[in-house]
């Protein structure tokens, strides 16, 4: 078998052509008569009635939601797969990924509901293409309820051409490969050089089971977060310092004890974006919690959607907040304030913190210290995983 290299590692120039029916019967495996439901957010959830919020050309995503996976359905996939409903409902915009959901839902026919009395209970499938993630609070439901489902928010024509096109036995077969060989490491360390500095963060994983995020979803109750392509940990602590590039453009650094992010300092922009951070990590602590280290695993093109371009080979996250979907201990409960109760990725990539070099990863694992990437690209520890 032929070791792969770094350099022989580029993303295709095409992919599948997307198919829906496709798409489902690998991710799902469904069987003959269950019941499929799509859910959207909306600022005003009655805008459902009667398909009312295509109108607005702003709601790419939904729009993608009807058009692609409701009239998919309906056209010919509910029949291709023996599957039933396709129905379509929306619920109010959360604001924040991983929040938890509001009860409250409305269907195209203009009927008010309650997701946890009318649709969880009653659909096997569940299909959440949304603007903020919901994979936390979905991923709850579904071990309650015992239905399956997909979280696909973000979605745009890219990811369709490429993320959602790709087969899901070969993305799952790969993730296996480099899960199993990052798997139970002691610790990871993350070099960066940010504004003709560096800073180290550190990540303690204690040698737990390296966990996959791989597209499939066949047995249930579970819920695959679509794009996949991911290895992931939920460190046990954490210490040093890394940067974080804010939505305003802002960059700060970020100091880590005990695994948690205690301080933020202004590197270059809005030093009243640093503020407002600190006043958030002082009055509600868990906020600044690191429980996430993740790991992309797929050749794809960048999106421009975080929910796709960390799931790319070489990049790598964290992430603050909520971990309870991850199998951490942090649930929306231990917030001070709820609004406040999100799982939140930090992405490091060239196309997204391009003022940040990822100069290296390191991971400590069977009393080896084996270099994972350099400069965003996999060292041939890495690359030889997928051989």
């Amino acid at each position: 078998m032929s070791t792969l290299t770094a350099a022989s590692l580029t993303v295709p120039d095409t992919f599948p052509p997307f198919s829906l029916a496709r798409l489902l019967r690998t991710v799902f495996d469904p069987k003959a008569g269950e019941k499929v439901a799509i859910l959207i957010d909306l600022e005003d959830p009655h805008q459902v009635k009667d398909f009312a919020f295509l109108k607005n050309p702003d709601l790419t995503i939904q729009r993608h939601a009807y058009e692609v996976f409701y009239q998919g359905l309906k056209n010919s996939v509910l029949k291709e797969l023996g599957l039933t409903g396709g129905e379509f409902f929306a619920y109010k915009i959360t604001g924040g990924s991983n929040l938890d959901l509001p009860d409250f839902a409305v269907s195209t026919d203009g009927k008010e509901l309650s997701l946890e009395r009318d649709i969880y209970p009653n659909y096997n499938l569940i299909l959440c293409v949304s603007t903020y993630s919901a994979t936390a609070p979905l991923t709850a439901f579904a071990k309650k309820y015992g239905f399956r489902g997909a979280t696909l928010h973000g979605l745009n024509q890219i990811i369709l051409q490429s993320g959602l096109a790709v087969n899901y036995d070969e993305v799952s077969q790969n993730a296996e490969k480099l899960r199993l060989g990052m798997t139970k490491a002691d610790w990871v360390e993350i070099d960066f050089v940010v504004a003709g500095s560096t800073a180290t963060l550190h990540l303690d994983l204690s040698q737990q089971e390296a966990q996959k995020s791989h597209g499939l979803c066949r047995e249930g109750p579970d819920i695959a977060n679509l794009p996949a392509g991911e290895i992931y940990f939920v460190p046990t602590g954490a210490s040093g310092e890394f940067p974080l590039k804010y939505e305003d453009g802002t960059l700060g650094l970020m100091t880590v004890n005990r695994g948690r992010i205690v301080n933020a300092k202004l590197i270059r922009g809005n030093s009243k974006t640093i503020e407002e951070h600190k006043q958030k990590l002082s009055s509600d602590p868990v906020t600044g919690e690191l429980g996430e280290l993740g790991f992309g695993t797929q050749l794809l093109p960048v999106s421009g959607r975080d929910i796709q371009d960390e799931k790319i080979l070489g990049t790598l996250h964290v992430a603050t907040g909520r971990s309870d979907h991850l199998g951490g201990h942090l649930t929306p409960d231990k917030f001070s304030n709820q609004k406040n109760a999100t799982h939140d990725d930090i992405l490091f990539a060239p196309h997204k913190t391009p003022e940040v070099n990822v100069s290296q990863v390191r991971m400590r694992r069977n009393g080896k210290t084996e270099i994972l990437i350099e400069d965003f690209v996999p060292a041939p520890y890495m690359a030889g995983l997928l051989s």
